[in-house]
């Protein structure tokens, strides 16, 4: 079901799942039922309160979500709380999951970071939610997602990008353009002072893994953080 998980605070977790954990999207044409059962089995995997995990409507926005216990399930594309489990998730995206220290507690944070979530900061966004809430000593872990060989673009669209985070420029393993988004990543996040712990591996190389771009309709993985408190 993981395919890396690990207790990386005191009382705080972080794990990302494999094809084994099944589709976790409602929105991909799967059986509503069988997606609900197998998040239940998630949260039963980690050892949370059924139900207490949080997903978000993504849209490739740039909206950041601070979640309280009774707010319903957002249309954004980051999500922080003050010790609410969270979850992302993803099929070629990076899912990248965040944890930060408070007086009052662990701050963590979810976060869908595709092309236009990278292009347009939705990881510093969600950065600054979380200092806001009080975080400091913010580690981020970046889940699997397409790398830089794998993910072929058009020429124009590397240099649009690249124009705005000049660490996603890369070329293919076979000579094209194409997008490094966990470079970009790694990028936003060091300069804005906050060390990446984990970055997983290509899904599109691993078959372990969905990928959009290697099968078309697919199901989506997870990328989720808790605390154990």
């Amino acid at each position: 079901m993981f395919l890396w998980r690990t207790e990386v605070r005191p009382g705080v977790s972080v794990a990302f799942t494999d094809s084994h954990a099944g589709n976790l999207a409602l929105h991909v044409g799967d059986n509503p039922a069988d997606v609900l059962q197998r998040r239940q089995a998630l949260e039963h995997a980690a050892g949370l309160v059924p139900g207490s995990l949080r997903f978000m409507e993504q849209v490739h926005g740039t909206a950041v979500e601070m979640m309280e216990p009774d707010t319903p399930a957002p249309t954004a594309d980051a999500m922080v709380s003050q010790g609410l489990p969270l979850a992302v998730m993803v099929a070629d995206c990076i899912p990248a999951v965040l944890v930060g220290e408070a007086p009052g507690g662990p701050v963590l944070a979810a976060v869908h970071a595709g092309r236009p979530g990278i292009a347009n900061g939705i990881l510093l966004a969600a950065v600054g939610k979380m200092r806001a809430a009080g975080a400091a000593n913010i580690c981020a872990w970046l889940g699997p997602s397409i790398c830089g060989s794998c993910y072929e673009v058009p020429a124009e669209l590397r240099a649009e990008v690249a124009a705005q985070v000049p660490s996603t420029w890369s070329t293919t393993s076979w000579g094209t353009p194409a997008l490094d988004l966990p470079a970009g990543a790694r990028s936003q996040l060091e300069a804005a002072g906050v060390s990446v712990d984990y970055a997983g591996p290509c899904t599109l190389e691993n078959e372990q893994l969905f990928s959009y771009r290697r099968s078309g309709t697919t199901g989506r993985l997870a990328g989720i953080v808790w605390s154990h408190e």
